[in-house]
């Protein structure tokens, strides 16, 4: 339905005018600052808007221009950033705003290719941030995107395959408006994400209703197309509180990789046969060459990462012998229960905290 200019230039009129009397009302977007929106869209990323809200404002707060980003201490910054997951956009975020700071006098490239190779700039990130601020015109392909896409055309080509996402790109560029692409990327997400939504999309509220093939043939939730992935595995871990003359050891991770920089109890994978409370004495004696004795299994938790699951047994310890060596991790510090509060934690030691700090509490710590 989409064949002809005349017609892609209607699509475009109707669907700019749908965004501009139902696009919510986010804080970036009220600002044309590329820093703003840079860290916006790094936020956004895998992300659910509403759940980065809040993280946004107190980030901007914190650290309101790349000088101050460039200029903090990454344990600060990925403090900031804790519960969001996915640290590595922190980091990289951290390592670029001092790049930008060191090559570019602190302002954001609106050079394509300056602005590419900044550590954790992607396509995706680059086309909206340049779009967006710099109003260079560059179309935008997220998921939202995506799905919109393979209805209005009835796109074969699974959305969940790298190797597709040239397919998608070609299509988003044919139908760019590249006078105002900033708002048009925009629209085109807003709109999966309000109105072609995964599940029971929103058709007969839909702007571009009359252009898309896949609800004209009533079959928008067969679309996108998706290939099936694997069962994502599930990993037992066994960790350990370690109480020594009324202090919690925890120790930091490498800084890079999963989770990269953040601080946790010493712990780790169960072994085949072995039981929780077995891998939790090992895994301390391994990580950080402490003997200690299970006092009581304090709970268990589950949390979901991007490719896999973990159900992780918590132990609270006393420390029995032996200097800390630590083979694996970075750095350990031995800190009282209050002072936890200061170190970036991933969001698994998060969900036992509150059962944790109870628990310490009857022992008077």
């Amino acid at each position: 339905m989409l064949q002809t200019t005349q017609t892609i230039k209607k699509f475009r009129r109707q669907l700019l005018a749908w965004y501009r009397q139902n696009r919510r009302d986010l804080p970036w977007r009220k600002t044309k600052d590329p820093y703003a929106i840079w860290v916006s869209e790094v936020m956004l990323q895998q992300t659910q808007v509403a759940t980065v809200i809040p993280y946004y404002e107190r980030f901007m707060a914190a650290f309101p221009g790349v000088k101050q980003l460039a200029e903090a201490e990454l344990q600060k910054v990925l403090k900031a950033w804790e519960g969001l997951g996915y640290y590595a956009r922190a980091r990289n975020l951290h390592r670029a705003a001092g790049i930008v700071c060191s090559l570019y006098d602190g302002r954001v490239p609106g050079d394509r290719k300056l602005f590419r190779d900044l550590p954790g700039v992607g396509n995706y990130i680059a086309a909206a941030v340049l779009s967006i601020a710099f109003d260079q015109p560059m179309a935008v392909v997220d998921g939202n995107v995506k799905r919109v896409l393979a209805r209005l055309l009835q796109m074969q080509a699974p959305a969940n395959a790298p190797g597709f996402h040239a397919e998608f790109t070609k299509a988003a560029d044919l139908l760019l408006d590249k006078r105002v692409a900033g708002d048009f990327n925009q629209a085109m997400m807003e709109l999966g994400a309000l109105v072609c939504t995964p599940r029971l999309p929103a058709c007969n509220q839909c702007p571009l209703n009359d252009y898309c093939l896949a609800s004209s043939s009533g079959q928008a939730n067969l679309y996108p197309r998706r290939l099936t992935r694997p069962q994502t595995p599930l990993y037992r871990i066994a960790v350990g509180v370690v109480i020594k003359n009324r202090r919690l050891l925890i120790t930091q991770r490498k800084p890079d990789g999963l989770l990269g920089g953040l601080w946790e109890f010493p712990g780790g994978k169960i072994k085949k046969g072995e039981s929780a409370s077995a891998a939790v004495l090992r895994e301390i004696k391994e990580e950080v060459n402490l003997s200690v004795t299970v006092e009581k299994r304090l709970t268990q938790v589950k949390h979901a990462y991007t490719h896999f699951k973990i159900q992780m047994d918590v132990f609270i310890c006393s420390y029995s012998g032996g200097r800390v060596k630590l083979k694996g991790p970075v750095d350990f510090r031995w800190v009282t229960v209050a002072a936890m509060e200061e170190f970036p934690l991933p969001k698994a030691n998060h969900k036992f905290l509150p059962e944790l700090k109870k628990a310490l509490s009857c022992c008077g710590l």
